[in-house]
């Protein structure tokens, strides 16, 4: 069964000066400030979209590998996903990093690194977002 899962954005004003409220309805979890500066420049306390990516292809990818592991024997103790996702005024999301660590007991560094190759190309948000270049590091801790 499909699940969907709801945010929505209140914005006022023009892009420079306007600002914005993200609300995560499905989760509940509140509301976040949003302006083109955060996004643009510094972020000062404000969110952007592609620090929401950030959070989504990290959460995502971190569960792809673990099930991956989990599949092949060997699961995780711990993952530690970072997801850098560049943005270029005028560009666009000009390209997203993987960092990922994990500490999996009986599995060596090659294979980790194939499972998170794997995990890279296989998460779901890595799929939405297969028109970004995704570039990833893995290593075992």
């Amino acid at each position: 069964m499909a699940v969907t899962r709801i945010a929505h954005t209140v914005w006022e004003g023009n892009l420079l000066e306007g600002n914005g409220v993200i609300s995560f309805d499905s989760s509940g979890i509140g509301e976040q400030p949003v302006t083109w500066a955060s996004r643009s420049q510094e972020s000062n306390g404000k969110t952007s979209p592609e620090e929401l990516i950030a959070a989504a292809h990290s959460s995502c990818f971190s569960m792809a590998l673990s099930h991956a592991l989990a599949g092949a024997g060997t699961p995780p103790t711990r993952l530690e996903t970072k997801a850098d996702v560049s943005f270029q005024p005028g560009e666009g999301i000009t390209g997203i990093h993987l960092t990922v660590v994990g500490t999996v007991p009986g599995l060596d560094e090659a294979g980790f690194e194939a499972a998170a190759e794997g995990a890279k190309k296989n998460c779901p948000v890595s799929q939405a977002l297969a028109g970004t270049t995704i570039t990833l590091d893995a290593k075992l801790a």
